[in-house]
């Protein structure tokens, strides 16, 4: 679905688009806006079957932030949450969207925030399933990283893969598929991968996200928390602390759903963002 391409201060984005407000498309009426945030280390495709049922009553976007996915990853490419915040911003610009739908899972919760609450984004509607927004976040394995990024960059290419496998397989309460821990792989598998994997780690600063989270309670839009009630990653209790701060936020919680909990529970979490973007 990421045919097109957004370049943005040296950086390509690939993203794509599909659903009934498109011309062309034979889908009647004019769907609103849904775009969809993936997290780390994911891309866009965790949310595109989600997506793709959207499309007989939305335009769904979706995107690959630089270093991420099918977008670039130039070594000298700051990914930080600061960076792709404004990028964001610019993104929704650059696609004419004055207030779309936005749904956000992980880091994609903290770059969308951040696009909002300091680059004045608009959104219709926020849907922030298993967030990057409260401090702390970040595994063991995250500080590690941190401390030793040049060393993990450098580890030959069968111990990175069993490294990066296991900690994928963190992020899931029922496990993953072959199929599924192959497609979550495969952007971090080769030499540019495996760098920009260790990449994206070590840039990852709670500072960026302490420097919104006093801002969340001017937040004056719906705004929709969800939650995967076995993520190992970042505990249920961020999903309630979350709510709090933010004025009328409503709360779900997935059961038997870790931090993956589109791939856990994907009837559940599909049936769960069609009804949120019904009501919102």
């Amino acid at each position: 679905m990421l045919a097109e391409e957004f370049h943005w201060h040296g950086r390509v984005v690939r993203w794509g688009r599909s659903g009934s407000g498109l011309p062309g498309s034979g889908l009647p009426g004019s769907g609103p806006p849904v775009v969809f945030c993936h997290g780390t280390p994911w891309s866009s495709r965790v949310w595109q079957a989600i997506a793709e049922s959207l499309v007989p009553q939305f335009t769904v976007y979706l995107w690959d932030m630089p270093g991420y996915g099918q977008s670039s990853k130039h070594p000298d490419h700051r990914v930080s949450l600061d960076v792709q915040g404004e990028l964001f911003a610019d993104l929704l610009e650059h696609w004419d969207l004055d207030a779309p739908h936005v749904v956000t899972h992980d880091i994609g919760g903290a770059v969308a925030l951040r696009a909002h609450l300091l680059h004045d984004a608009q959104f219709r509607s926020l849907l922030l399933a298993n967030v990057v927004a409260l401090a702390p976040w970040g595994s063991p394995f995250f500080t590690l990283v941190r401390e030793h990024a040049d060393v993990f960059g450098a580890l030959p290419p069968q111990i990175h893969l069993g490294a990066l496998r296991a900690y994928l397989a963190g992020a899931t309460h029922r496990g993953l598929t072959d199929e599924q821990e192959s497609w979550l792989t495969e952007p971090w598998a080769d030499e540019t991968g495996q760098a920009a994997f260790y990449r994206q780690i070590a840039q990852a600063d709670e500072a960026h996200t302490d420097e919104i989270a006093q801002l969340y309670p001017r937040l004056d839009l719906p705004v929709l928390v969800a939650w995967g009630t076995e993520d190992a990653w970042i505990p249920v209790d961020r999903a309630h602390r979350l709510q709090a701060m933010i004025p009328g936020a409503d709360l779900r919680l997935v059961p038997d759903a870790g931090h993956l909990l589109q791939l856990d529970q994907p009837e559940a979490v599909t049936g769960l963002v069609h009804q949120w973007l019904s009501g919102a």
